[in-house]
């Protein structure tokens, strides 16, 4: 990353609060920097600040960079790190935004991987107290790394498994449970619902046809206290895959037992 005297401070707009410092690359300007991805954040009703930008450029080539030596994604292209990665997190504004009642909700990121969807909303909203969830340690490392090289407070990284970290001091504590790409909905729900706060919600992206996935996580949901409460359409040009958020709201205790330990919830996943 070129940050050193030839990488100018990006400037806010008028009247934008500033956060924090963000430095990019002097081969980049504020108006060629993430075109693609301001673009659709516009469609989503969000202005991102200059700061905001530098940052995601950060992450891009931080993202980039890490993937040469370890796993992160097979998406590494300018353009589609923008839409597919970063677009596609900040689409949980239509299912949800940090409200009045709430100015900093405590938000989980359940199998982050590289940090998707919950970097990209902390962002946008600085303000939330995020966690990132990962077994995979490599994976913990890169977080550690993009969370210092970001200066964003507020970020805990966690490593370990769901069905162990429900059981402990993360349960029923966030008002927000995020699950992109995580598994089915049945272990899904069980992974999820128990780290949500009475009242909170749980939202998972999905995609395509998923009819059938969700009549056989019925009852998942159910046991674990969840409701659902919508499939939220994603209905920008930019993802011509049918897109939907799937919207739980916490409404009942998880019972002790669960989530279910020793792979469980994904061996033998509750269906019907």
């Amino acid at each position: 990353m070129g940050t050193g005297e030839n990488s100018p401070f990006i400037p806010p707009y008028k009247g934008e609060k500033v956060h924090f410092r963000a430095t990019i690359p002097s081969c980049y300007n504020r108006f060629m920097v993430m075109e693609n991805l301001t673009a659709g954040a516009e469609k989503l009703g969000l202005r991102l600040s200059g700061n905001q930008l530098a940052l995601f450029q950060i992450y891009y080539e931080e993202l980039t960079d890490w993937n040469q030596r370890m796993n992160l994604t097979s998406i590494i292209e300018y353009d589609k790190v923008q839409i597919n990665h970063f677009l596609d997190s900040l689409t949980v504004i239509l299912a949800w935004q940090p409200s009045a009642n709430r100015p900093n909700p405590r938000v989980i990121d359940i199998g982050t991987g590289a940090g998707v969807p919950g970097i990209p909303l902390k962002i946008v909203f600085p303000q939330i107290r995020l966690a990132l969830m990962d077994s995979t340690g490599k994976k913990i490392t890169f977080l550690n790394h993009l969370k210092q090289k970001l200066v964003l407070n507020d970020i805990e990284v966690i490593n370990g498994r769901a069905e162990e970290l429900a059981h402990q001091i993360y349960r029923e504590s966030f008002d927000l449970v995020l699950a992109r790409g995580l598994a089915p909905m049945p272990t899904l729900a069980e992974l999820t619902i128990p780290f949500c706060k009475i009242a909170g919600k749980v939202v998972a992206h999905k995609k395509g046809d998923i009819a059938e996935e969700m009549n056989q996580a019925k009852r998942a949901i159910s046991t674990m206290g969840g409701k659902l409460i919508e499939l939220k359409p994603v209905e920008l040009t930019e993802f011509p895959d049918n897109r939907v958020l799937v919207v739980i709201e916490k409404v009942a205790p998880t019972p002790d037992q669960y989530p279910r330990g020793s792979g469980l919830p994904v061996k033998r996943p509750i269906t019907g």
